[in-house]
């Protein structure tokens, strides 16, 4: 998969109507950040984040975009995911981030409990300087080049376990780290918007029981 520089991916995602899950506003919402930058050597790169393992966490650990649930304060999605952007990362994305628009919702289950939780991806594009400072949450953040995501032979499988069902599920190890779940399937999309084309075995995700995606209408 042939990958574009920034401007076009930019102004693809940017008048793109993405499919908006129904009966999200009686679920639990949350948000996150796609954030763009175009690399000297590695062209378009995504920000992704290593969560700290934490007791109760289903995603501890995990390979994710930076994001969160909405707090009263959030009068939108949007400003959830730059809210909790700066909490986790240090990164203003006011001043350090232009918005490009927005990718599907998706739904996955609660911390707490299985209940559903509606979960809006934004993409942003990373400009002027930005100033890092991560908090008790994040590990470590990772720049990974979409070149890398687009390339069919990085594509790997993993097996996933509940109880005794096994689910065999699409995955990348990007310098030795798994991504999977929820970000590969915004990932996915992410490169779906651009390529016009589905990315192989993602589907394989949606059949999980937490988790589905609402395509493009």
């Amino acid at each position: 998969m042939t990958v574009p520089d920034l401007d076009q991916l930019c102004a693809t995602i940017e008048p793109r109507r993405s499919r908006r899950m129904p009966g999200r506003r009686r679920m639990a919402r949350s948000a996150v950040a796609v954030v763009l930058r175009e690399h000297s050597e590695h062209g378009v790169e995504v920000l992704l984040m290593r969560r700290a393992k934490r007791a109760g966490d289903p995603w501890s650990g995990h390979m994710s975009f930076p994001g969160g649930r909405m707090e009263p304060q959030d009068q939108t999605t949007r400003d959830c995911a730059a809210r909790e952007t700066f909490e986790e990362t240090g990164l203003d994305l006011q001043r350090s981030g232009q918005y490009i628009g927005r990718l599907s919702d998706v739904v996955t289950r609660r911390h707490e409990k299985w209940a559903p939780m509606a979960v809006t991806p934004h993409v942003f594009r990373l400009q002027g300087r930005a100033i890092w400072d991560s908090n008790h949450e994040v590990v470590e953040l990772v720049w990974v080049p979409l070149a890398f995501l687009g390339n069919p032979v990085n594509r790997d499988r993993m097996i996933w376990k509940l109880g005794r069902v096994r689910w065999p599920l699409p995955c990348y190890f990007f310098e030795g780290r798994r991504i999977w779940g929820l970000t590969l399937l915004m990932l996915d999309e992410l490169l779906m918007v651009w390529s016009g084309r589905r990315v192989q075995d993602s589907l394989g995700l949606a059949r999980m029981p937490w988790l589905s995606i609402f395509p493009r209408r």
